[in-house]
């Protein structure tokens, strides 16, 4: 019998709405997988960070965190399936996405990862950034969120109180990030291109507007493809009509307003994918 372990989310990485959302995403998917003859167990970031890892053909992995995405880099076995991989999750930690979408040459706003032991240091470079008295993005500089507190927009004056509020959390370093003007746009995808689904974060969600979809989606897969990602999603904004810029992407977000039709496509895509592999 195929077998695959369902790893979820740490709650910790789910704030909000997000939390249920999530979970619901990872269900349904697996539960087509099992309705494909797949036999599941599950587990979750706290089994994997203390070495507990059932053995299985199949990883289906929506762990965020650093503990456990560094630990599946050693417990998946070589010659089993993990989506998405441990190391393109831990490659979309801000720390490292930064560095990555400038090496693949893609839009994406100026951002300074920076400790935030001595805020005050930080003001010429907070300028730097600033020139244009747009607003900065000070966002924690791993994992995406665990709170609302963890992106925020502030004035250049407010910058240095937004990072020491911050460093009294106990968080390290954050992102310091351009502002991009423009309507934003909130997208889901899957690797090969099967699924593809936007709409814009402010305002109906039906809502069309006048982009340069096939710009928008070369962007968007490219990113994917830079950090290693196979189910993913993010936002996009777009200061003109066929200048998409990317301002941050999610291994496996909840795919909330389009979840059965995503599930539906994230199976399928598994299921071949690891049809693929142990006929190869």
């Amino acid at each position: 019998m195929k077998r695959l372990v369902a790893l979820y989310r740490n709650p910790t990485y789910s704030p909000a709405a997000h939390r249920c959302n999530d979970t619901a995403i990872l269900d349904d998917t697996v539960a087509m997988l099992e309705q494909a003859g797949w036999s599941v167990r599950r587990a979750d970031e706290a089994d994997v960070a203390a070495g507990r890892l059932a053995a299985a053909e199949l990883y289906v992995n929506m762990c965020q965190g650093p503990a456990a995405s560094e630990r599946l880099l050693d417990l998946v076995p070589a010659e089993a399936l993990a989506v998405n991989p441990p190391q393109s999750v831990l490659n979309c930690h801000r720390h490292r996405l930064v560095s990555r979408m400038a090496a693949a040459g893609l839009p994406f706003p100026r951002t300074l990862i920076v400790p935030t032991a001595d805020p005050q240091s930080l003001l010429p470079l907070v300028h730097q950034l600033n020139g244009d008295g747009q607003p900065v993005w000070v966002k924690r500089g791993d994992v995406h969120a665990e709170t609302s507190a963890d992106v925020v927009s502030a004035k250049e004056s407010s910058v240095t109180d937004a990072i020491a509020a911050f460093a009294r959390r106990g968080v390290s370093r954050v992102a310091l990030q351009a502002h991009v003007a423009g309507p934003i746009v909130k997208f889901y995808a899957v690797a090969d291109g099967r699924f593809f689904s936007w709409y814009p974060a402010d305002g109906p969600r039906d809502a069309r507007l006048d982009i340069a979809e096939d710009r928008f989606k070369a962007v968007v897969f490219a990113a994917a493809r830079a950090v290693g990602l196979e189910v993913f999603g993010g936002d996009v904004a777009f200061p003109q009509p066929d200048q998409p810029v990317l301002i941050d992407l999610n291994d496996w977000p909840s795919f909330a307003p389009v979840r059965i039709a995503a599930a539906t496509a994230i199976s399928a895509y598994i299921d071949e994918k690891a049809a693929t592999r142990r006929t190869a």
